[in-house]
């Protein structure tokens, strides 16, 4: 066989075929395209409106068709309702990320980009991004919700600071917190018409740490009245978004309900409380419910608070398996060290920047782990000391993720060896590796015995 008859069999082979039955689908705001294989229908592409009407025709064809899988991109909010309406009426939706799936350049179009996506999801050419059950889905929506209440919550506190700063009213020097017990009677005090700082500096509390005579200093201000207006509003907009996280607190405590519904009490009782109650936790009691949907107590992981916790599982969900390894998880949360080589050399082994929710809440677990005399403090104490803080922080936040996916996954129990005893074995690693190098120059190490006592 000649060299050209070669290079022309070799140009028929084509990729094989992984899913037949799959089709690609480019979202939009206002109408989604769709590709399905040209043998499937004698229009492969078609145009469907964004409302839900148009959505359930666009389901419709596609089971007409006999499509089975779909593949997506996650273009901002667009793909949420396309999602969930597709996945309820049975098809396998792959969830793709945009830069996994970039088109050819110049052939930028609606149809280009759904043919070019039913390409590659044909051939196994795409993977889908991660999103939890329906039920862990739904909790993660209530969280993100909360979150989002309590930052406008304490937006108003910065605007109730400036509005006390305007009637150089100083309640910040005397107080820790001004939404505290003393500084919220305090302000509803301003807000009801008193202006004697004697009877303002009575509502102090006993934990209070400043004396009547400096509050009273601090509270005798130019009490004008388009500023007592703007402090109140801001009052009253804080206690308006905390009632709404009260209301969110219900919803959610509810999705752990239902989803605790299927799962058997643990037979053993749990482990004493670690963690004491934050100020913005839910009011109900997490720690408990979270026993009872993961057959174990995570708050035990030092850095880990129920609500920590909680949030952990919403992000990630209660099913590690969806990750063969534990690297494969926290290479998910971008905590792992990146591979970027070429021609033999590491060019860069930096992690990759991420907005993963769930590794952000494992950074502010290290650093609060950090605080502590536990062997995961004295770690990032150590490495904090040689590498700096961030590398510190993200290599802790990675030996944090890797507790919770052992924890969840296999089952494993966290005992914590103590910072004594990580010192201990640090002290005799650095002792074994300078006996290593000494044995390699043709040297030995002898262990200087300490001078007897002088007469």
């Amino acid at each position: 066989m000649t060299r050209s008859q070669q290079r022309g069999k070799s140009s028929t082979r084509t990729l094989p075929s992984i899913h037949p039955n799959a089709a690609g689908l480019d979202v939009g705001s206002t109408f989604h395209v769709v590709a399905v294989p040209p043998d499937r229908d004698a229009q492969p592409v078609r145009s469907f409106a964004s409302f839900t009407g148009g959505l359930h025709e666009l389901a419709d064809w596609l089971e007409s068709v006999g499509i089975t899988s779909i593949a997506m991109e996650s273009t901002g909010v667009y793909w949420v309702p396309v999602f969930e309406i597709l996945e309820a009426r049975g098809f396998e939706v792959v969830l793709v990320n945009a830069r996994h799936a970039k088109n050819v350049p110049g052939r930028k179009t609606d149809v280009n980009d759904a043919q070019w996506l039913q390409q590659l999801h044909q051939h196994g050419l795409l993977r889908g991004s991660f999103r939890p059950r329906d039920g862990v889905a739904r909790l993660r929506a209530l969280l993100r919700h909360r979150e989002r209440l309590v930052d406008y919550a304490a937006s108003h506190i910065q605007h109730m600071q400036k509005a006390l700063m305007l009637m150089n009213v100083q309640l910040h020097h005397v107080v820790t917190d001004i939404t505290g017990v003393t500084g919220m009677k305090i302000i509803r005090a301003i807000i009801g018409g008193v202006r004697d700082t004697k009877v303002l500096a009575e509502h102090r509390d006993v934990r209070c740490k400043a004396s009547v005579d400096t509050i009273c200093n601090a509270l005798d201000g130019n009490y004008r009245i388009e500023h007592v207006f703007a402090l109140r509003h801001a009052l009253e907009l804080y206690e308006f978004h905390h009632t709404k996280v009260a209301e969110c607190d219900v919803e959610v405590e509810a999705a752990l309900r239902e989803l605790n519904d299927a799962r058997p009490i643990p037979d053993t009782p749990m482990p004493k409380v670690r963690h004491t109650r934050g100020r913005n936790e839910p009011a109900f009691e997490v720690r408990a419910a979270l026993y009872t949907f993961l057959g174990a107590d995570l708050s035990q992981i030092h850095g880990f608070g129920p609500y920590t916790v909680l949030r952990l599982v919403a992000e990630c969900g209660d099913d590690m398996r969806k990750w063969p390894t534990v690297k494969h998880f926290t290479s998910w949360l971008c905590l792992a060290p990146g591979n970027k080589i070429s021609g033999g050399r590491i060019l860069s082994s930096k992690t990759r920047r991420s907005s993963n929710r769930a590794a952000a809440l494992l950074r502010i677990a290290a650093v609060n782990i950090g605080k502590t005399h536990t062997a995961l403090g004295a770690f990032y104490r150590r490495l904090g000391a040689r590498a700096g803080k961030a590398k510190a922080v993200t290599a802790t936040a990675r030996k944090l993720a890797v507790l919770f996916y052992n924890a969840l996954r296999f089952g494993m129990r966290y005992a914590d060896p103590g910072a004594d005893s990580y010192e201990q074995q640090y002290q005799d690693r650095v002792i074994h590796q300078l006996h290593r190098r000494a044995r390699q120059m043709g040297f030995a190490l002898v262990k200087e015995t300490p001078a007897g006592g002088v007469s």
